[in-house]
């Protein structure tokens, strides 16, 4: 499973509903399962992003479509980072000898 880093503001929408935030978190939540992917960790921030979350997804594919079904409910605007661990990184930097 890859990893990837939500980065979320909330939408005009969003901020007007912001009471019903934890349970949409919740249905979020279980919308991931749907692209085989879990949200492991969520957020409420401040700052410049509202929310921020940790995703594991088998792929870039998944991890996108889940974004994007995220997004299309018109409470948040997403930005997705792939992250990777040190391991990860590892045999990545090995590649560069």
């Amino acid at each position: 499973m890859a990893t990837y880093i939500a980065l979320c503001t909330f939408t005009d929408q969003g901020i007007r509903a912001i009471k019903n935030s934890a349970e949409r978190a919740d249905a979020v939540k279980e919308l991931a399962a749907k692209f085989g992917a879990t949200m492991t960790q969520l957020y409420w921030t401040m700052g410049q992003y509202d929310l921020i979350a940790t995703i594991d997804a088998p792929d870039d594919e998944s991890a996108t479509a889940f974004a994007l079904a995220t997004a299309s409910g018109g409470n948040v605007r997403v930005q997705t980072l792939r992250a990777f661990s040190r391991t990860e990184l590892a045999g990545i930097t090995r590649r560069l000898d």
